[in-house]
């Protein structure tokens, strides 16, 4: 029998389905291969006694960082509300970083990924986390490249996730490295997930998160450039409406959203076609006409590219609608 030893690091309020989930995943190869494989799973906590996580459930974590360990193969640090609150802790950021020398691999799941960062670990690596902190972990940690919408990312030995579920995926492609793709895909389907999940996080996020105050100018090019989804625009054309220069207006949108005008006008239509494809019946041709896509093929084309999905999956993924009722 093969067995490999994983240590997953808990924190007060940290996420527990950062761990749960794979957790169970992990367990499943033990069921799968009727005891030919198996991992062992070992909570470490930075604290002696109960765990409570950010959900206010508690564990009885195995191990401290205080006490002796078998070795990890593999170590995971999840993430959580409480993970901000540990980034300054030099005896957990110094256990981290030994054991990142010994493991074979280190892994951040969501938001876990600050306290590899605050141990140095991510220095010189390609990483990502949850989208809404991934601005703050590209500022917080400068050495570091930040993918935001990337569902995993594998950097040599250094695995980062997004957040929450993302553990999963995770857990999966450390299973298909350790036991083969038949044992990821059958533990993939006892679970009901995807092996890999297609598409990114901006298939989650919102991508017009950038408004400014009500009385700059931008605001009013925002507002038009909103309401007009259905023009053809163009910078000149946006220029000539809101009667500045198109230079000017370039230059000042950038500086207050960060992103170019253009840039703006196609997220915010494909923003729009996200809303008209979870709410409504519209087919393609229609959403397209009304976002400002000329016709279907377009709205395919700059909606797969933008978020690796198309439209239509999109639609079977994200509707809004009633669950069927089972007949009684």
């Amino acid at each position: 029998m093969r067995k490999i030893t994983i240590g997953l690091v808990v924190f007060p309020r940290f996420q527990m389905l950062d761990i749960a989930a794979p957790g169970d995943a992990f367990a499943e190869v033990k069921v799968l291969s009727n005891g030919e494989c198996e991992y062992e799973i070992l909570t470490i906590a930075t604290t002696r006694g109960p765990i409570q996580s950010s959900s206010g459930l508690t564990i009885m974590p195995d191990r401290t960082i205080f006490d002796p360990c078998p070795h990890f193969d593999t170590l995971i640090v999840p993430g959580g509300l409480g993970v901000f609150d540990i980034l300054e802790d030099t005896t957990l950021t110094d256990w981290l970083a030994a054991q990142g020398e010994s493991c074979r691999r280190i892994g951040a799941i969501c938001n876990g990924v600050f306290a590899l960062g605050a141990a140095g670990m991510i220095n010189g690596k390609t990483v990502t986390t949850h989208w809404m902190d991934a601005a703050r972990l590209a500022s917080m940690f400068r050495k570091a490249t930040v993918e935001p919408d990337r569902i995993y990312v594998k950097d040599d030995s250094l695995y980062t996730t997004a957040g929450v579920t993302a553990g999963i995926d995770l857990s999966l492609a450390l299973i298909e490295e350790d036991f083969g793709k038949q044992m990821a895909l059958d533990v993939a389907k006892y679970l009901i997930v995807y092996l890999r999940r297609a598409g990114g996080q901006s298939q989650f996020s919102p991508l017009l998160e950038v408004q400014v105050k009500n009385d700059s100018p931008v605001a009013a090019v925002q507002n038009y450039v909103l309401n007009n989804l259905n023009v053809e625009h163009t910078l000149l054309s946006i220029a000539d409406e809101m009667q500045m220069s198109a230079r000017n207006l370039s230059r000042i949108f950038k500086q207050e959203t960060g992103l170019t005008l253009m840039n703006f006008v196609n997220d915010a239509r494909i923003d729009a076609a996200r809303r008209y494809l979870e709410s409504t019946d519209l087919g393609l041709t229609d959403i397209a006409r009304r976002c400002g896509l000329t016709n279907a093929a377009t709205l395919r084309r700059i909606f797969s590219k933008r978020l690796g999905i198309g439209p239509s999956d999109y639609r079977q993924r994200f509707r809004t609608e009633e669950m069927p009722v089972a007949a009684a």
